[in-house]
This record gives structure tokens, sequence and C-alpha cells, in this order.
């Protein structure tokens, strides 16, 4: 029994160097995990700082489009919802439209109102409320970034902080 090796009961305790080198193991598998999460939510808050910037564009670019081909009119408003505004008006040629989007900047319109609003001629379905353009968008897409980036950069400073600890 001479060649036999020694084999380790199961019996037998686990030396401190495994459990070391299992828990350092596991710590920085923990830290790998917590940076990824910390990218992630600078990642979350890029992506809506580029939603918010492409809603402002979009607006813009209406606008523009608009003034292209003006065309102007009298709308009454039909109905009011939190997602759309819904005008009824005459072109110049006398069609009747009801934009199935609604109009563009409608805050504080109220159903039976009259309203002065410019269309694309060329598309009736692109309308605005007379007098309001893009410049309308950047205070709720800044405040709603504002309120993004307030809740997210102090996340990320926690984890952060969190990987060094």
């Amino acid at each position: 029994m001479a060649g036999e090796g020694t084999t380790q009961d199961a019996a037998d305790p686990v030396s401190s160097a495994d459990t070391d080198g299992d828990r350092s193991v596991q710590e920085s598998s923990r830290r790998r995990v917590r940076r990824r999460v910390a990218r992630g939510v600078l990642v979350v808050g890029a992506l809506l700082t580029a939603m918010g910037l492409s809603m402002i564009l979009a607006c813009f670019i209406n606008d523009r489009t608009i003034v292209e081909a003006r065309g102007q009119a009298v709308a009454e408003v039909v109905d009011t919802s939190p997602i759309r505004t819904a005008v009824r008006f005459n072109t110049e040629d006398g069609r009747v439209f009801l934009p199935p989007n609604g109009v563009l900047y409608p805050s504080d319109l109220q159903v039976g109102q009259l309203v002065r609003v410019e269309y694309d001629a060329r598309n009736p379905d692109l309308v605005r409320v007379a007098g309001r353009n893009w410049t309308v968008s950047l205070l709720p897409v800044a405040s709603s970034l504002a309120v993004v980036w307030a809740i997210l950069l102090p996340t990320y400073y926690l984890i952060r902080r969190s990987i060094r600890d």
C-alpha cells in the first residue's frame, strides 16, 4: 500500500486558504457586477437625454415644415385628453380636417374654445397653435431631464462608493 496516494476525507476541515480564495473571487465578482450596474445607470441617463433632445429636434423639424408651406385657420377644440388635444378646422380650399394626432403645443386649451392654428398646407394633419413653436418644448424636456439626472447621479455615486468599500 505504499504506492497509494493519500486522499482527503470528506470530514476533514477545509483549509483557510481555500475559503480566502473563494471570498476574494466572490468579492471581485460582486465588484464587476456593481461596475456594470453603475455603467448601466449612466447608459440609461444618456439614452433618456438623447430621447429628450430628439423630441426637441422633432418639434423644430415640425415647425420648419409648417413654415415652409404655412396655412392658417381658426380651429375649434373638440377634445382634450392627457395624450392629445383634438381640433377641427377648415383649410383654405374648404376641406374640414380633424388631425388624428391632434395639435402641437396644446397647453391651456379647453373643449369648445376657438383658437388660431397654423398647418402644413401640403399635409394638414401637421398643425400647431399659432404663435407657439419648438421653444415651448424646452421647459418640459429640460425639467424632465433635470429630474432624471437628479435621481441617476446620486444612484451612480452610491453604487460606485459601494464598490470601493
